[in-house]
């Protein structure tokens, strides 16, 4: 079985749901499952040991990308978290009515692949409550399993 990891950052409360439904989905599926918020994690070798790190991260602003904010201090140092060579998955929830809506999850997907890692399972995007996304969070997170 695999070793997972989901860091997140979330201000409302709506990304931490998402990891925690994802953090249940991995553990029924026998795997071992370790989650934290982005404030409390420290970049150094973040993705060592690991076979699959899960990044959630919600979007704020409408003038450019902002990421949550406990995430940016952790996102700035993404060069210190040993990606090359890690899978990787990127989730977040914003709101489509803004210009850059889940744009953290872009910056975050991009920022890993040009460090190296392999991103698996797309990029799962989810507008606003993400309670009624359920099907569609379950659904990408087998996606990301069997890539496991």
């Amino acid at each position: 079985m695999a070793n997972i990891y989901i860091v997140y950052g979330s201000t409302t409360g709506n990304t931490e749901w998402v990891a925690a439904q994802l953090e249940d989905q991995i553990k029924a599926a026998g795997h071992t499952v370790s989650k934290a918020k982005a404030a409390d994690v420290k970049a150094d070798g973040l993705c060592a040991g690991t076979d699959l790190v899960l990044f959630g991260c919600s979007t704020w602003g409408d003038d450019e990308i902002e990421l949550q904010e406990d995430f940016i201090p952790l996102f700035e140092s993404f060069d210190k978290i040993g990606a090359k060579g890690v899978k990787a998955a990127v989730f977040g929830c914003g709101d489509e009515d803004y210009k850059y809506y889940c744009g953290a999850v872009d910056a975050i997907s991009d920022k890993l692949t040009e460090l190296g890692a392999t991103v698996v399972g797309g990029k799962l995007k989810i507008n606003g409550d993400p309670d009624g996304a359920k099907d569609a969070i379950k659904s990408w997170g087998a996606g990301v399993l069997a890539a496991v």
